[in-house]
């Protein structure tokens, strides 16, 4: 048995037993240097120049001796000489012990998979040399040149081993191998090739072609409809229809493809210019929804983004937990009249910036550089993506009406109805510049189903509003999911379920990570008295976006009350930042779970909020499909005391 030197990720030296063994670190990194340049022995000179520099000469050579004699100490207690001292040369006895860097020499497995899977298991254990701090300008250039040398050698082996691979754990490796290659080189066509191909041999470019051709099936499909409708509204959706092919049920059960999760970051400095920092805060949550439309790549909503970056100063640790491969992270520098936005695209498994780059931030300009940060963040996974062509050509088709639709995303931050007003305000500015502005016109919508919702005083008109300019967002752009989405609230408020159900899958059939396109699904599913489905779909939602905003825990309460699940409903209410917002539905689950006690103290809670609150008045207004799921509610309802 041989004593062991680890090299990737922290360096250490093990003993027979595998146990970690005290050594001098800078002996370490010269054992090291010795077998990665597969040389027996080094002048003395050079080993003080390489980890002190040459400025102080003098200095070095006394270091030097100093690092030769706790060496030699330590070596006699081991019993162990791995290296040897003359007068001008340090010498390595390399029968001794072994190391991982050898795998990268000419020694090493002949087969070209299994020498393929051991450089991979390399690279997944850490950089060469990852936790050392040497600060000498020729260790710096060697240790780069070394990682770049290993990154090459595993090109190679990679481009030896791809034409063997058969079986599905062979081709897997090959696939992990290009995404490796294809970090460290993220604009090597070659190795985006390969990756390509990987993906290729598992069919996951014919499953994206599936999602083209079904997307553009069902995009068909509405058109025809629409035509046939007499005011161009939604048909509903038959047993025997094009759009009724992917189910709601079946759209649930199909897990989501392990995809690198991306989050993106919007500016902390928000002091130096609170104006502007709204702005590209509103703009890192459009192109997060530009995102949602990629299969290759999977987004994290703006909102869990933040609030996970806040949760603690260990970001990394923080966002790992969340399983993102990536985070965008955004600052503002400069003056006001002349702000840019720094960016840096952070590889998150150890700490990596794989790009950086800075933008002016100037309203005219937001178009231009969303294509540039979208274009660099697909050379970066080195997959095949999705382009946004929504995104990308109507937005930097109208960049003055996108600079006001920003201005008036901020607004939809925190529900209130002057900010929903001052939304409104701002959107239809945006549609003087570009009158069929799609993301304004769907915006609007939106600003209509919030008044509905937050006066909650029936007013037809404000759904109808939401209804128009939903289906004018719609025929300006018929492939943008958010037309769909806020078709599919506002036929749920007016209670045609069918209508909103199919207006919803299609959003989410246009944008498959968008999480409040899922969501409002979800929602739509529970009015329709689909639970088990909608459970699944929220579930997808809350996936995307961990940190949920409270319309979500509440869509997964009322599904898990319907179902039977009392206990499961009240945990989501528990999770809820605002659980007033659904003491009704405490009350009724623990009526049903026998409590009597605590649903009179959410009865008397929500009674202050709502004194003339009536169950029946309220059962026939809430859209709700079936008769038993209905009376459920009115059961617990009615034994809570209301």
């Amino acid at each position: 048995m041989k004593f062991w030197l680890r090299t990737f990720g922290d360096l250490r030296l093990l003993d027979e037993q595998g146990h970690a063994t005290a050594f001098p670190e800078k002996g370490l990194v010269i054992i090291a240097c010795l077998i990665a340049a597969d040389r027996a022995s080094v002048p003395r000179v050079t080993v003080a120049e390489f980890l002190w520099g040459k400025s102080t000469p003098s200095t070095s050579f006394t270091n030097l001796r100093s690092l030769i004699s706790r060496i030699k100490n330590r070596q006699l207690e081991l019993d162990r000489h791995f290296l040897s001292f003359s007068e001008s040369r340090i010498g390595l006895n390399s029968s001794l012990l072994t190391c991982d860097v050898s795998a990268f020499g000419v020694a090493g497995p002949e087969e070209p998979l299994e020498k393929l899977a051991l450089l991979v298991g390399r690279f997944h254990e850490g950089l060469f040399l990852e936790g050392v701090s040497i600060r000498s300008t020729d260790f710096g250039d060697w240790l780069a040149q070394q990682r770049e040398r290993q990154t090459i050698a595993l090109e190679r082996a990679l481009d030896i081993a791809r034409p063997l691979a058969a079986k599905p754990g062979e081709i897997a490796l090959v696939k992990e191998a290009a995404l490796l290659v294809s970090l460290a080189h993220p604009q090597d066509e070659v190795a985006r090739r390969v990756l390509i191909e990987a993906h290729d041999a598992q069919g996951e470019v014919n499953h994206l072609r599936s999602v083209f051709e079904r997307r553009s099936h069902l995009l068909s499909s509405w058109a025809a409809a629409a035509k046939r409708s007499p005011k161009g509204a939604v048909i509903s959706t038959k047993a025997d229809s094009p759009a009724s092919e992917v189910t709601a049920t079946e759209a649930a059960v199909h897990p989501m493809a392990r995809v690198p999760r991306l989050a993106l970051l919007p500016p902390t400095n928000h002091s130096r210019d609170a104006a502007a920092a709204g702005i590209v805060t509103a703009l890192l949550e459009d192109i997060t929804i530009g995102f949602c439309v990629l299969n290759s790549i999977q987004v994290m909503a703006p909102y869990s983004a933040v609030q996970i970056s806040r949760q603690t100063a260990d970001k990394v640790a923080a966002f790992e937990h969340h399983d993102v491969s990536y985070v965008l992270d955004t600052r503002l520098s400069g003056v006001s009249g002349d702000l840019s936005l720094f960016c840096q695209l952070i590889y998150m498994a150890n700490n990596e910036i794989v790009w950086a780059e800075r933008f002016s931030i100037d309203g005219r300009d937001l178009a231009r550089n969303h294509r540039a940060i979208s274009r660099r963040l697909a050379l970066s996974v080195a997959s095949e993506i999705e382009r946004h062509r929504v995104t990308r050509s109507h937005f930097e088709q109208n960049p003055a009406a996108y600079h006001r639709y920003l201005i008036g995303r901020q607004y939809f931050t925190r529900l209130t109805l002057p900010n929903l007003r001052r939304a409104r305000r701002e959107m239809k500015a945006a549609l003087q510049e570009s009158p069929n502005f799609a993301p304004a016109l769907s915006s609007i919508a939106r600003t209509y189903s919030e008044e509905w919702f937050l006066t909650a005083r029936g007013d037809v008109e404000l759904l109808k509003s939401a209804e128009t300019f939903a289906l004018q967002a719609i025929a300006a752009r018929d492939d943008m999911a958010d037309g769909y989405r806020e078709l599919g609230v506002a036929k749920l408020q007016q209670g045609a379920l069918d209508e909103s159900v199919e207006a919803l899958e299609l959003a989410e059939t246009l944008s498959p990570h968008y999480a409040d396109v899922i969501a409002d699904h979800a929602d739509t599913l529970a009015h329709c008295s689909q639970l088990e489905a909608a459970c699944q779909k929220i579930e997808q939602a809350i996936e995307l976006n961990p940190l949920s905003p409270d319309a979500y825990l509440w869509t997964a309460a009322g599904a898990n009350y319907g179902l039977g699940r009392f206990a499961e409903a009240l945990a989501y209410i528990d999770r809820m930042t605002d659980s007033s917002l659904a003491d009704r539905l405490s009350a009724a689950s623990w009526a049903m779970l026998g409590d009597t006690a605590k649903a009179r103290s959410f009865v008397r809670r929500a009674r202050e909020t709502h004194p003339d609150f009536d169950v029946d008045k309220w059962l026939s207004i809430v859209p709700i499909k079936e008769r038993w799921h209905k009376d459920i509610y009115r059961e617990g309802l009615r034994k809570a005391g209301f």
